[in-house]
């Protein structure tokens, strides 16, 4: 995936920068967290302070124009923008790995044999 800067603002009265990028892909449509992890490694932001308001591909093309927003602070980002944007932009869970009860049953066994 290809991120290329078409126009770039900086929006003072709302501590924020506004981007307009052209994506380029092979495969599948990259999601919204691709991008959003691609542009922030890109620009050494944090991840949580970029949002992809718009995500315009195409029929058939392997390209799309999106419309980013870079907040400076979550505070300011959670004053400004709409609950659903926010929802949509939310960061994944990270998947929490179950510890293995053979330990439990390890000590259950001990228990028993005393």
């Amino acid at each position: 995936m290809d991120i290329k800067i078409i126009k770039e603002k900086n929006n003072a009265l709302l501590n924020r920068r506004e981007l307009n990028l052209a994506v380029t892909f092979d495969g599948a449509t990259p999601s919204r967290n691709d991008v959003k992890a691609k542009l922030a490694a890109m620009l050494n932001v944090p991840l949580e302070l970029v949002i992809v308001q718009k995500m315009n591909n195409e029929f058939g093309k392997q390209e799309m124009n999106v419309y980013v927003k870079i907040y400076e602070d979550a505070a300011r980002m959670k004053q400004v923008e709409e609950a659903y944007v926010l929802e949509r932009n939310k960061l994944p869970e990270p998947e929490v790995v179950e510890e293995e009860e053979a330990p439990a049953e390890e000590a259950a066994e001990e228990t028993t044999e005393e």
